[in-house]
């Protein structure tokens, strides 16, 4: 005789027993985004609840963002995640770009507004901490490539009166705004040039940057839990007994978290305003090589560790269709990628790590200028022109990744045989194509929102058990991987 029917849900993937909704939160130089994971038919399926555009905000004394902008999108989109997820919120994490953070004030509000990492402060700020430590001392304590935009150098720019106070990275500070405790995640903590290579607050480099121990967050792994939510989105239905986890705070560690392949021999490029490029390991390389090539040594997600290099990216081309734009001409990026694809190569390439290249406004003028100073011919900037330099732009970013993986290959005597791409970057297939010839490897995208499906993987992982790559693996099903 059958068993009578009933109306209990389907099982779950093994491990998973609560059916409430995860949500993701991705800060992104561009735009923020609240992303909404639920189990539907057994299976994981995350929408995009909420993307809103975020922004630098011009000040007397810099650029900096534009903190009250960010929280409203943020609430916003959090409202609208409870009014979707009528069967509860489990948790909630952020992650988002990193070195940026905001001072606290005694009562735990910001003492300032944070400053963009771009912010033209931090060139004197350099050369003023290095005279106290060497940027070659800074560099064996930490493993971390050395760039003007880490945190320490930024710290060190503050006005003497801030220096001492609290300080938290962005995605952290949103997570302590919901309720969390303050603490610094690590993959974010790696990427501020103050942790050593032991994996606690360097006190040497500390003293350089007048910063007493009692301003330094507590140091947590990724997929701790650190509070639950609280404040008037708590009093919502679906916000009861909310978690919040810190992820992978940093985009690309959470980004990488999201690849689907338990192998070692793989490489990755984290595609856009940077383009990061690099390989997992399990411990750092800090070898001479390492070093005089400046790649560095950030954490990943269980304990791994993201080697890899900053390469200039989608920086350049967007910087250029913004002084297009500002002539009165509005490009769109997909047309341009494709008339791109019809210019035929050039026999040079533009450096595109040039740090005059990192800095806003005029690059059109900025990329013949070194072309001038390389005594290169240049080229027009008219804007009917923009795809003879975009093509440019693609194909020196491709030559360049393909430069660094060959470096990454002999430093850690890895074979590669794919390379996944991910980030916003990812969606431009000229670019992939032509980073797929320059290397000789099998590119494999793995989607614009790796970043929040990282996030998403660690949660998964924290409530549940079980490996971070088991958990992408399973919501790379209803992403859109695939080989070029």
């Amino acid at each position: 005789m059958p068993a009578p029917a009933t109306n209990s849900p389907a099982p779950l993937p093994v491990g998973v027993e609560d059916r409430r909704a995860l949500v993701a939160i991705d800060l992104g130089a561009e735009s923020c985004r609240v992303s909404l994971l639920r189990w539907q038919n057994n299976s994981p399926h995350i929408e995009l609840v909420h993307r809103f555009p975020n922004h630098t905000i011009e000040t007397a004394d810099g650029l900096h963002w534009d903190l009250p902008a960010i929280l409203l999108g943020l609430h916003t989109g959090l409202r609208q995640c409870a009014a979707i997820a009528t069967e509860g919120i489990r948790s909630i994490a952020v992650d988002g770009w990193a070195v940026d953070y905001v001072r606290l004030n005694p009562h735990g509000q910001p003492a300032a507004i944070p400053f963009c990492y771009r912010d033209e402060r931090t060139i004197s700020a350099e050369t003023a901490l290095h005279e106290r430590i060497s940027a070659a001392r800074m560099r064996e304590l930490t493993g971390i490539q050395l760039l003007r935009l880490n945190t320490a150098y930024q710290l060190f720019a503050d006005d003497a009166e801030l220096r001492g106070l609290p300080w938290l990275n962005l995605p952290e500070y949103i997570l302590h705004t919901l309720g969390g405790r303050a603490v610094s995640e690590r993959t974010n903590a790696s990427h501020t040039q103050l942790l050593s290579l032991n994996g606690d607050w360097c006190d040497e480099i500390l003293r350089a940057v007048e910063i007493p121990r009692s301003a330094m967050p507590q140091l947590v792994n990724p997929g701790t839990h650190i509070g639950q939510l609280t404040g008037e989105l708590a009093a919502l239905p679906a916000f009861a007994n909310t978690r919040l986890i810190a992820p992978c705070c940093h985009d690309t560690a959470s980004a990488i978290a999201a690849v689907p392949d338990s192998a070692a021999d793989w490489a990755y490029i984290s595609s856009g305003t940077w383009s990061l490029v690099g390989t997992l390991l399990p411990a750092p390389n800090n070898s001479p090589r390492a070093c005089a090539e400046n790649f560095t040594n950030l954490a990943g997600a269980e304990g791994s560790i993201c080697f890899h290099k900053n390469v200039n990216g989608m920086w350049l081309l967007r910087q250029c269709i913004e002084a297009w734009a500002a002539e009165g001409t509005t490009i769109d990026i997909a047309t341009l990628v494709k008339a791109a694809e019809n210019i035929p190569a050039l026999p040079f390439h533009l450096d595109v790590d040039d740090p005059d290249l990192l800095l806003a406004g005029r690059m059109p003028q900025r990329i013949n200028a070194q072309l001038h100073r390389r005594n290169l011919p240049e080229f027009s900037t008219d804007p009917a022109d923009a795809p003879a330099l975009a093509a440019f732009l693609f194909r020196s970013l491709a030559s360049r990744y393909a430069e660094v993986l060959k470096g990454v290959a002999e430093i850690t005597g890895k074979q590669f045989r794919k390379l996944y791409i991910m980030g916003g970057g990812s969606q431009n297939n000229l670019l992939n194509r032509l980073t797929a010839a320059a290397t000789d490897l099998t590119v494999v995208k793995i989607g614009s929102e790796c970043s929040t499906t990282g996030n998403f993987a660690v949660q998964l992982a924290t409530l549940n058990g079980g490996a971070t790559n088991k958990w992408a693996a399973l919501l790379a099903q209803s992403m859109d991987n695939h080989p070029l």
